[in-house]
């Protein structure tokens, strides 16, 4: 297992994080499997583990509790928080009302009383920059966050927010997590040069682009991957962009197999290379998955075959530009856009 340094803050964390996405209803993991996936991590040099309070609505985090109860300290323990916890209109977002009381319920679940690392899991457009970072570093002054970090925001409000907290005095974002993939590359023009200059580390998401990277999906073969029943339209080949992606899928396995890797490994090691990456999040839902994902920790991929995926996908393109969670309310809705 390799080691980065996590932004600026100092902290060394693994290459490859534990994501827990899967662990409960979602997955169909159990608290045996969940704690087995752990245990298997951790022996590999797996240090980070990443959640949130929305998996499994806030299962997956009972899980991780219990799962690595009895050795806290050894772990750089993350969660999330902003995604709906209710009908109730403010079981969400990033208010302060909300972050404080969500955290609580974070650490309940968890069994901790802190956690190193809070990120807001999607940019609320209806709370200023000042309300979110303000509560943040009171929750850090309290002791009971280490550091704060952002999930999946678009690179102005990035910086937005590193300019809030300049003006306002307040804790910055110390940590990205953006979706990124060989398949979604768009994060390349706009995202990682922001975090690059402001230092920031980034905990990349998806790096198997939901199983299309697995090795499970290739031309003349039934889709089975237990996201084509939860994501359909994101399997659907009569789709374009999921055209795209399986013709780029079997030429990227054929780089894979000339260099002697999986697509896993190719995959892995395509997300971790890029100078910017601190670490890719693996969201293994069984143990022979993180076995499978395990095998690409050491993957250091030569510059030809990164010049080959390069040629397949061109670098700053996404092949599913639809999926993107970025995107700023005034294309989405048309009343935003109007006088």
């Amino acid at each position: 297992m390799q080691y980065r340094t996590l932004g600026r803050t100092g902290v060394q964390v693994s290459t490859l994080v534990l994501g827990a996405m899967n662990f409960g209803k979602l997955g169909h993991t159990t608290q045996g499997e969940a704690t087995a996936i752990v245990d298997a991590a951790l022996e590999a040099g797996i240090n980070l583990i990443d959640t949130a309070d929305m998996y499994s609505q806030g299962e997956s985090e009972e899980l991780v509790g219990k799962a690595i109860a009895g050795r806290r300290d050894d772990i750089v323990l993350a969660t999330k928080a902003g995604m709906p916890m209710g009908d109730e209109r403010n079981q969400r977002g990033s208010s302060r009302r909300w972050l404080v009381t969500e955290l609580d319920n974070s650490l309940r679940r968890l069994g901790v009383d802190h956690v190193d690392l809070y990120q807001i899991h999607r940019w609320d457009p209806t709370t200023s920059d000042e309300e979110t970072l303000s509560a943040l570093t009171d929750l850090q002054r309290a002791g009971k966050i280490r550091y704060f970090g952002s999930s999946t925001f678009p690179a102005y409000r990035i910086v937005q927010a590193e300019w809030a907290a300049r003006e306002h005095h307040l804790g910055r974002y110390v940590t990205e997590q953006p979706s990124y993939s060989i398949l979604q590359r768009g994060i390349e023009a706009h995202v990682l040069p922001v975090t690059e200059q402001y230092g920031l580390g980034v905990l990349a998401w998806s790096p198997l682009a939901s199983g299309w990277l697995s090795g499970a999906i290739r031309a003349g073969r039934e889709i089975t991957t237990s996201r084509s029943a939860i994501l359909p339209a994101r399997f659907d080949l009569s789709i374009p962009a999921n055209q795209a992606r399986l013709h780029a899928v079997e030429q990227l396995a054929t780089v894979a197999d000339e260099a002697g890797l999986t697509l896993i490994q190719l995959a892995l090691g395509f997300v971790t290379a890029h100078p910017a990456v601190t670490s890719a999040i693996i969201g293994p839902r069984t143990i022979d998955h993180l076995h499978a994902q395990l095998a690409a920790a050491d993957t250091v991929l030569p510059a030809d075959v990164l010049d080959a995926i390069d040629a397949i996908v061109a670098p700053g393109v996404d092949l599913a530009a639809g999926e993107k969670f970025d995107t700023p309310p005034a294309l989405l809705d048309p009343a935003l856009r109007r006088r």
